[in-house]
């Protein structure tokens, strides 16, 4: 079979570039679709559109799969596809159920893929193929096509069913969505056109490291033996496997020769692959499906649960990692939080920052103790910038994107659906909390010696301190000697009560910010009270 690629030049924001380029489970997309479809492609041939296919003298009664480069999807769909496809022995598109007078669409392209995207299209009253049956009715088509015999212009939009299964990770307060539990719809056979760094998180996530637990899950649900009087085929079919799977998950748990962190049915070898050349502490807990990569360091009392994480990675002591994916070369320090987040390669957190749904670009650095929110407290809808204008999710809760080569400090709070865009710079610069000078104190020598320590002073930062705390019954000095020159005037003696507040001073180092536009290559001293 020829394979022929549509480019698709749209650049990706906050990343600079093509959906192509980006990283999805630790794989560039168009490797991701080339390891996808090399069992039934050789080669490849690429073009601007599918009118060009036309043009093609060589593709002339070939049997071609074409597809545009900006397409997600996973192995069961594309297999699914090109199975139905060679059997109807006609030109084919992809095309997935709607919602109209005959009933509802398909769950997950409507409720998620839909959202920020203009590649699948729907596409009103048309005939179509579902189950080897022609039918008609309303479709959602996407740019994914199978040829038999060479290019034509007579396709039919051939239903694929994403196997939707609605999934939670755990129950939640009733406040935090209508239902009391944040559901999502999670398909065993993905597909997605990534047009949004909203489309990097689902692909990633909701059809990425969910979706292979979703397909678990779905297994461990069938060949029940309650039910062996009603059981199908398909029970029957995966009756040996879930076998397998159980006594393999017993043998671990009562072996007592077998590594600590596999003491759970769910870290069995079925379900947590680990690579080579790994080194895992005895207390790490780990529960699949989980795919750990060659050269990987897990510190004592990690907790990683169903996610990727990529070749030559450190997750130090205490970091918890969860429904995430941390690609090739990346470093979390003690306590660091990832919960359904991306990192691409080579980028770090550092020690207690917290990510929720948030996407990291590659070659980023995340400083110590930041908080990447993911719920509006004031329940207004989650939104994000696409395309120059803010646009409404269709999601309870979302993180934040950052882009490539992107630094950002310590101690920022960052709200839902914010982006920072590559090569960005964020320094923490506020008079409130941040000391950013010499805080004086006393001589060593200095001692109280009616109660035995050393004398010290009291802030109350930024502006006052009190030496020692005046007594309710006197009152504090009026005129507080100034210090100059970095000099201690109260050593010789003087012993002022309250510090006035600060002088002015200008930063040569900050920079004042007009609302969303950042100033690069500027460097001005400005007021405190100016920002």
């Amino acid at each position: 079979m020829e394979r022929i690629i549509i480019r698709d030049q749209t650049i990706i924001s906050p990343f600079s570039e093509p959906a192509r380029d980006l990283r999805l489970l630790n794989k560039q997309l168009w490797l991701l679709q080339r390891d996808l479809l090399k069992s039934y492609c050789k080669g490849s041939t690429e073009i601007d559109s599918i009118d060009e296919l036309a043009e093609k003298s060589f593709v002339n009664d070939r049997e071609l799969l074409v597809y545009r480069d900006n397409l997600y999807f996973n192995a069961p769909l594309i297999d699914t596809f090109i199975a139905h496809a060679r059997a109807s022995r006609r030109p084919c598109q992809i095309a997935f159920r709607a919602s109209g007078p005959l009933g509802k669409g398909d769950p997950s392209i409507e409720r998620h893929a839909l959202q920020l995207c203009s590649g699948i299209v729907r596409r009103e009253d048309v005939a179509y193929l579902e189950d080897g049956e022609e039918r008609r009715g309303p479709v959602h088509v996407a740019d994914l096509y199978y040829f038999p015999d060479g290019p034509s212009s007579d396709l039919t939009p051939l239903v694929i069913d994403t196997l939707s299964h609605e999934m939670g990770y755990y129950h939640i307060p009733s406040y935090m969505a209508s239902k009391g539990d944040l559901t999502y719809q999670i398909p065993q056979r993905a597909f997605l056109s990534v047009e949004s760094w909203l489309h990097v998180f689902m692909a990633n996530v909701l059809m990425g490291v969910f979706t292979q637990a979703a397909a678990q899950d779905v297994k461990m649900g069938k060949a029940r033996l309650r039910n062996i009087f009603r059981w199908t085929s398909e029970d029957w079919r995966l009756f040996p496997e879930k076998l397998r799977f159980s006594t393999s998950a017993i043998l671990m748990r009562l072996n007592p020769l077998k590594e600590m962190w596999r003491n759970h049915f769910l870290a069995s070898p079925a379900l947590v692959k680990v690579g080579k050349n790994c080194s895992i502490d005895p207390s790490a807990t780990i529960h699949g499906p989980t795919i750990i990569g060659d050269n990987v360091y897990i510190g004592p009392g990690v907790v990683i649960a169903n996610s990727i994480i990529g070749s030559n990675v450190n997750v130090m002591q205490g970091s918890q990692v969860m429904l995430s994916v941390v690609s090739d070369r990346c470093f979390l320090p003690f306590n660091a939080g990832l919960f359904m987040t991306t990192l691409m390669e080579n980028s770090m957190v550092a020690q207690n920052s917290t990510l929720q749904m948030t996407v990291v670009g590659r070659n980023t650095f995340i400083g110590a103790n930041n908080c990447f929110t993911d719920f509006n407290l004031q329940n207004e809808p989650i939104k994000v910038m696409h395309r120059g204008r803010l646009v409404e999710v269709n999601l309870p809760v979302l993180g934040s994107a950052l882009g490539h080569n992107v630094k950002v400090g310590s101690g920022f709070i960052v709200y839902p659906g914010r982006v920072i865009e590559s090569n960005a710079v964020i320094i923490f610069d506020n008079d409130k909390n941040l000391i950013r000078k010499t805080v004086p104190g006393h001589d060593l020598d200095d001692m109280d010696e009616g109660r035995g320590e050393p004398r010290r002073i009291i802030y109350h930062w930024p502006n006052v301190y009190y030496d020692p705390p005046p007594r309710r019954d006197e009152p504090a000095a009026e005129d507080p000697p100034a210090m100059t020159n970095g000099a201690h005037p109260y050593r010789n003696g003087a012993a002022p009560a309250v510090w006035p507040a600060a002088p002015e001073v200008a930063s040569e180092a900050a920079v004042p910010l007009d609302d969303n536009r950042p100033t690069v290559g500027v460097s001005a001293s400005v007021r405190r009270n100016d920002r």
